[in-house]
């Protein structure tokens, strides 16, 4: 239940603690901090002796440290071959070059300019450059949805739990890959239209078309930033019928403005190289049954796996603080919560946009319940200043235990990460397989498995091509399931390796059609480690 706020019935408590959140709801950290009755900012440097404001930096640096990892993705190795294609031969491809049975169909390469980004980094500054760069963009994010919603959220002790609840609820998803631009641009589009709602301001609003047209040419996730949009509008529509009648006309000239932003979003979606065909293009995408049913990202989370609970915290904890909250929460906020819990619910790849959009509403109701609290009077205190020799030993500890300390563990992560690379390639890739396919110059047509098609485009074409990789778009459904039927040993399993002439198998030592293999006298083992088992045919 939602109950509105009456503010002539504040209690005397709440009276007590108004000079205090002025100082909580500062901007962004290192801005200059207003309490009640100053005419005058608080100077940058008092800013290092309050640890409160400086624990918002840790949290920032805890998400960057943890957010740079050694890539484990298989598709980054063919978003890797990709990027150098476009930056040497400087042409988008239209149609696959990758595959031996499908080459020359149709590929919307909606993720080009991510691709040529990914390359240019690694080529300039290895796998560190790549780790570090993504592991800002997963903070960047981050930050950019704090800054929308930190004057409403209070004490920095909320904001933490707020921040680290939904950060770490994304975590699965985190890595080098597309899918974090669309992670970026969200948290662009959720503030901007955040501060269009609450400020008013249309001229920052314009911004949306731009950065549809980068999104568009980064991801197909572009698509997420027009349903945002087209939500707002919605949620507006519906909080105005709840609008004072005086009031009415002014927001109806808000949603007049935001459907014309949102038209000329979707006009410019077209900037793109697969012109008009990219409208259709995430549609595709989620009716095809087979990624639906076999790419486990595209799966319901399950929260008996410990990678999800952090999101299952942070559903119970946003749904009960909205409960709990004095404060009534607008029918846009909650449109936006149960759309993306429900688009999270169907896919655990929704979950950082529902993360997005709950963090604001967890941080801010936490606030507005626990001020309310008779135990939360130390949380309302203003933090107690230094002065003399005390205030240089608390600035000195400051520095050195909320900004060195983090930044020394988050710089060492990278370097630890970017080290570990090769070792994490052959622990995750068959990289001694692939050294052995290449030096004897086996056969070709090859058969591999889904997860090692885009290690071996990176490492051997042009000279190999692949049976199947992380591109299910391209191969399409029946392809798909024909290739599981083959690898899980199911009747009829050879057809399609004589339809297509197979002359090698690389595939896992454990799967099904390894054992078959074994015992078949039409192919001979002629490589095996822990790794990978390569068959030819005799």
């Amino acid at each position: 239940m939602f109950i509105p706020q009456d503010d002539k019935a504040k209690t005397a408590f709440e009276k007590s603690t108004v000079s205090t959140r002025i100082n909580y709801s500062s901007s962004a950290v290192g801005s200059p901090v207003r309490h009640a009755g100053d005419a005058a900012p608080v100077s940058f440097a008092e800013v290092y002796f309050s640890t409160r404001q400086l624990l918002v930096v840790v949290f920032f640096l805890l998400i960057f440290t943890v957010a740079a990892r050694p890539i484990t993705d298989p598709d980054f190795w063919w978003h890797l071959k990709t990027g150098q294609y476009l930056v040497e031969v400087r042409t988008i491809p239209h149609t696959d070059l990758f595959s031996s049975f499908h080459f020359g169909r149709e590929w919307v390469t909606h993720e080009w300019l991510s691709e040529a980004f990914m390359y240019s980094v690694y080529h300039h500054l290895g796998y560190s450059g790549l780790i570090s760069i993504f592991a800002l963009l997963i903070m960047a994010a981050f930050f950019i949805n704090y800054y929308s919603f930190r004057e409403r959220a209070g004490h920095p002790f909320t904001l933490g739990f707020a921040l680290l609840v939904g950060a770490f609820a994304t975590l699965p998803t985190w890595g080098v890959r597309p899918q974090m631009f669309s992670l970026l641009f969200a948290s662009i589009f959720l503030a901007l239209l955040d501060k269009f709602v609450h400020n008013g301001e249309s001229k920052k609003l314009w911004w949306l078309v731009p950065l549809t047209i980068c999104w568009v040419n980064l991801h197909a996730g572009f698509a997420l930033g027009l349903g945002l949009i087209l939500l707002t509008i919605i949620g507006l529509a519906l909080d105005t019928a709840l609008t004072p009648e005086e009031c009415v006309a002014s927001a109806w000239r808000r949603i007049r403005l935001l459907s014309v932003v949102w038209l000329v979003c979707l006009a410019a979606v077209v900037v793109n190289p697969n012109g008009i065909r990219i409208y259709s293009y995430p549609v595709e995408t989620l009716k095809s049954h087979a990624m639906m049913k076999y790419i486990s990202e595209w799966w319901s989370p399950d929260f008996h796996e410990p990678m999800f609970h952090p999101l299952a915290v942070l559903i119970l904890s946003t749904f009960a603080v909205l409960a709990l909250s004095p404060k009534r929460v607008s029918l846009r906020q909650l449109l936006l919560l149960a759309a993306t819990c429900l688009a999270t619910l169907r896919s655990a790849r929704n979950v950082p946009f529902f993360a997005l959009v709950a963090l604001p509403l967890l941080a801010e109701h936490s606030w507005e319940w626990i001020k309310c609290q008779d135990w939360a009077q130390f949380l309302t205190k203003p933090e107690k200043r230094e002065s003399g020799r005390s205030a240089i030993l608390k600035m000195a500890l400051n520095l050195v235990l909320l900004i060195l300390v983090p930044l020394g563990l988050a710089f060492s992560r990278v370097a630890h990460s970017a080290t570990g690379q090769p070792g994490v390639n052959e622990q995750q890739f068959p990289a001694a397989a692939v050294d052995f396919l290449a030096t004897r110059q086996l056969p070709q047509p090859i058969y591999n498995e889904y997860g090692w098609g885009g290690y071996i485009i990176w490492r051997l074409y042009p000279h190999y091509h692949v049976y199947i990789d992380g591109r299910a778009d391209v191969y399409g459904d029946g392809f798909l399931e024909e290739f599981l039927m083959v690898h899980d040993g199911e009747p009829n399993w050879r057809a399609p390796l004589e339809r297509y002439g197979i002359r090698t198998v690389v595939i896992k030592p454990q799967a099904a059609l390894a054992s078959l293999l074994r015992e078949d006298s039409g192919w001979v083992k002629v490589f095996e480690d822990s790794q990978a088992i390569i068959f030819t045919k005799q």
